[in-house]
């Protein structure tokens, strides 16, 4: 189906926002607009929302931000990574999606701000990412947080470093209960129908998936890593349940699904929306479009259901 027609306004936005491709302007121009845009559109945090900026130890010192909605304790988590092709983004640009993720699920959210491309390639981000899990886990009772009710999350590229850390952590003492992927990237397959016929679409053209592709695995003998490229994992079996949800005008819709089929057939309990209408980052866009408030509701109550459900084996 065509873009939704709601989303007009938003990606008239976009487009005066962004006057020049952004593959034209250097990374440190790139990252400043967009911390810049998003600090602009920020909101104030509900009074009931406790919000809190802290550094943990890691390969590196992490940058990690915990929201806490004022609720009965213990609460389930969602450790989020967040998207931008692994180059540009932070916590403080996805801080209005975050803080609705912990106010409307409710849940305890750590939000990570993983050191990023092309400074710091693969691995970097995913030991970044793999540290906070583990930290995660091994405060969970400090935090106010029940250790069996904690889910990795995260869009696009954070969606890639999200379904990394089930692999990670598959089959330790630190058993992630649930992966919420949005429009994520997790293959480098560029022949996918969805690279040609999305290659122009509002918010992510497929030239900048590829250049993000080259910033964050300069060395393509990486690209064999499951840790890099989800879709490399020959067995996917007992991993935890999934919440993916694609755009239909994005580059990445093709091996979004694709990985949720290859969940379902390993045997995951997989939650897939097809994201009609929709562009990549129309998480930024509820308050113009019913069908993207529509995917926000739906992920925060995947969220809450999973401290109903049995946990992977």
């Amino acid at each position: 189906m065509a873009i939704d027609p709601q989303l007009a306004p938003f990606i008239a936005r976009l487009e005066e926002a962004w006057p020049e491709p952004p593959l034209s302007l250097p990374v440190d121009v790139w990252r400043e607009r967009i911390e810049r845009l998003s600090a602009a559109a920020r909101v104030p945090y509900p009074d009931n929302l406790a919000v809190e900026t802290r550094t943990i130890d890691g390969p590196r010192p992490v940058r990690i931000r915990i929201y806490r909605p004022r609720a009965s304790s213990p609460l389930p988590a969602l450790i989020y990574m967040h998207g931008g092709g692994w180059v540009v983004g932070s916590i403080d640009s996805h801080d209005a999606i975050t803080a609705a993720l912990a106010m409307d699920t409710p849940c305890v959210v750590i939000s990570i701000d993983y050191t990023r491309a092309p400074e710091h390639p693969f691995p970097a981000a995913v030991d970044d990412c793999r540290a906070v899990v583990a930290w995660t886990f091994d405060h969970a009772a400090e935090l106010g947080i029940a250790a069996d009710a904690i889910a990795v999350g995260g869009d696009s590229a954070g969606g890639n470093l999200a379904a990394a850390m089930t692999l990670a952590f598959r089959g330790s003492s630190r058993r992630i209960r649930g992966q919420l992927l949005l429009y994520p990237c997790v293959d480098v397959d560029f022949s996918r129908a969805s690279y040609a016929s999305e290659a122009h679409a509002p918010y992510l053209k497929a030239a900048e998936m590829i250049w993000f592709w080259r910033q964050y695995c300069p060395d393509e003998g990486q690209r064999a890593s499951p840790l890099a490229v989800p879709m490399t994992e020959p067995n996917l079996a007992g991993l935890p349940d999934a919440f993916i949800v694609v755009a239909e005008h994005d580059p990445l819709r093709d091996e979004g699904q694709a990985y949720a089929e290859r969940l379902r057939a390993a045997g995951v309990p997989v939650l897939f929306r097809p994201g009609r209408g929709l562009i990549h980052g129309f998480l930024r866009a509820r308050t113009f479009s019913a069908a993207a408030e529509a995917e926000h509701q739906a992920m925060t109550s995947w969220l809450r259901s999973l401290p109903d459900r049995p946990g992977p084996g």
